[in-house]
């Protein structure tokens, strides 16, 4: 393989459009839309390049609107998984030692092909397969993704430019960066397109081949992600999309001699059981595993009495119910100062009562549908709770419907106790959950916002106090991954903000930087003696 480097400079942010009443985006995101839902689509699994189909068929039908059918797909077994390790591991060879420009260039056609011939079709998919209004689509399943493709080569590319110093005259040191030994897989979430699609293709990248294993309720827009990757031209088999059952899965891949790696992204219940599952098969690996992870988050916001009003206001609206509250780093829980405390409920109230709630075809809405009836459930169980516990008040919202679609409106809970159960526990949903604290004691309420949540993902301090702001990036260190001062704790930028948390959030390895790459590469270091020695003795044998 060529290790070599090309001229491949920083990339920019892809441009974020806006989706303006009459822009050409819009018109021609609308159309998308309407062809998508015209006829129902078959989708296979993609094993080795080919398409096949199992007949055991699952429906995918809008969350917004759980009377359309948008498709189906084939649900696959264990020797589909046993399949796809065998096709990738075949394929393994020829990827790893293809030229590193040539692996480059197939990512970089992606991100271009997404930019712009289906830019308005994959974001179409994914809001009516993760019902994604078009602003949250088009920084997900567009910018994000082109971002994530484009500077991983561009980190990668610096990666392979680490070389060692010389040492001295006669002797050559190189390092060699190898793909792991084995198969990575990749278990990717509903909630974002452009996380799905990263976590193979950033494996991939690295000479690495890949089963990967969507959630059901993404698999509509992860089909056309693997149709792209394919037209950009990557080879057969680097890559293989399967649908099975979580247990016939790990069944297969755990056990496997040449499992190399997992990039995960789901909840903390389901990581844990993978790691047990992969210590309990250590000992049947050719390598130790590379286990790398994003879970869960109770993420915080923090106010202190120094705040601007509608600052505060607008990083809870925001980042409490964009995406419906089903991001890892949605504001869950907020501490808000006794002496502002009224002004942003007054405040935050009447916004999110302006919020228009329902489908994703009308621009209009703000707030769309959770993902399936089992969210919709569990998030409605936290919201009768907080109606009969005397502990919490509804502040607004508190109902929802789901005889057209999961639909829950923004509900802000108001507890007593900053340990009450919303406070603590990941809900993913459109439920925030505030506490008012004694506004002279900003240094009790960092402790207790450290210590109420086994999750570390993001936080935020809103605050015109710069010795609060210090104080509380300095407590809070461990307690947030990444770390916003003066805005809403979501929305990381793909080489701004490197996205990961630590504690119950995962393994911390900053998807969206170099960090996450080094994961997936394994280091060799090679010196060559141009001009070897030919007698063991050193000179401070020989006699006086």
């Amino acid at each position: 393989m060529s290790i070599g480097y090309f001229n491949y400079k920083q990339p920019a942010n892809e441009p974020v459009l806006n989706y303006a009443p009459g822009s050409p985006e819009k018109i021609a995101l609308k159309k998308a839309i309407a062809e998508a839902k015209k006829k129902p689509i078959d989708i296979p699994l993609y094993i080795g390049g080919k398409a096949v189909k199992t007949n055991n068929k699952v429906e995918i039908r809008p969350p917004h609107e759980i009377k359309h059918l948008l498709g189906t797909f084939h649900m696959g077994d264990e020797k589909h998984v046993q399949q796809a390790i065998d096709t990738a591991l075949k394929a393994k060879a020829s990827w790893e030692t293809m030229p590193w420009e040539d692996r480059a260039h197939i990512f970089l056609k992606a991100a271009d092909l997404i930019s712009t011939k289906y830019r308005a079709q994959l974001n179409a998919a994914t809001m009516l397969c993760q019902s994604k209004n078009a602003y949250q689509a088009e920084i997900d399943s567009a910018c994000e993704l082109i971002d994530f493709l484009r500077f991983n080569v561009h980190f990668l590319n610096e990666i392979y430019q680490q070389q060692p110093p010389a040492t001295a005259a006669g002797i050559h040191n190189r390092t060699e960066w190898r793909s792991l030994e084995g198969f990575v897989l990749a278990i990717t979430p509903f909630n974002f397109t452009a996380i799905s699609a990263n976590l193979p293709s950033s494996a991939a990248m690295c000479g690495n081949v890949v089963v990967w294993k969507p959630a059901d309720t993404q698999v509509y827009a992860a089909q056309l992600v693997m149709r792209i990757f394919k037209e950009a031209g990557l080879p057969d088999g680097v890559i293989n999309l399967i649908y099975v059952p979580g247990d016939a899965l790990g069944n297969v891949c755990f056990s496997h001699p040449d499992f190399a790696g997992i990039h995960f992204t789901g909840s903390s219940a389901v990581f844990n059981h993978i790691w047990k599952e992969i210590g309990t098969n250590i000992s049947k690996y050719k390598s130790f595993p590379r286990i790398v992870g994003e879970t869960g988050g109770k993420d915080f916001v923090l106010i202190h009495k120094s705040a601007d009003v509608d600052v505060a206001v607008t990083a809870l609206a925001r980042g409490a119910f964009e995406y419906q509250g089903q991001k890892c780093s949605a504001a869950s829980r907020a501490y808000i100062p006794s002496n502002l405390a009224d002004k942003i409920k007054e405040k935050l109230i009447a916004a999110i009562k302006t919020f228009k709630v329902g489908p994703v075809e009308d621009f209009t809405n703000f707030v769309n549908a959770v993902i399936d009836e089992r969210s919709f459930d569990k998030i409605a169980r936290y919201i009768d709770n907080a109606k009969k516990d005397k502990k919490a008040k509804i502040l607004v919202g508190g109902t929802y419907d789901k005889s057209e679609g999961y639909f829950i409106q923004p509900t802000v809970i108001e507890a007593k106790d900053p340990k009450y159960v919303t406070m603590c526990e990941e809900i993913f949903g459109p439920v925030l959950t505030v506490y008012v604290y004694d506004e002279n004691k900003f240094e009790e309420i960092l402790e207790t916002v450290n210590s109420t949540s086994p999750y570390a993902l993001t936080g935020a301090i809103i605050s015109q106090d710069r010795e609060a702001i210090a104080l509380a990036t300095d407590k809070l260190r461990h307690a947030a991954g990444n770390f916003y001062v003066n805005d809403k704790p979501t929305g990381a930028v793909v080489g701004q903000q490197p996205f990961g948390g630590a504690r119950a959030s995962g393994t911390n390895d900053k998807a969206g930087s170099a960090l996450n790459l080094y994961r997936w590469l394994s280091a060799r270091t090679i010196k060559e003696t141009f001009v070897p020695p030919t007698d063991y003795k050193y000179p401070f044998l020989a006699e006086e």
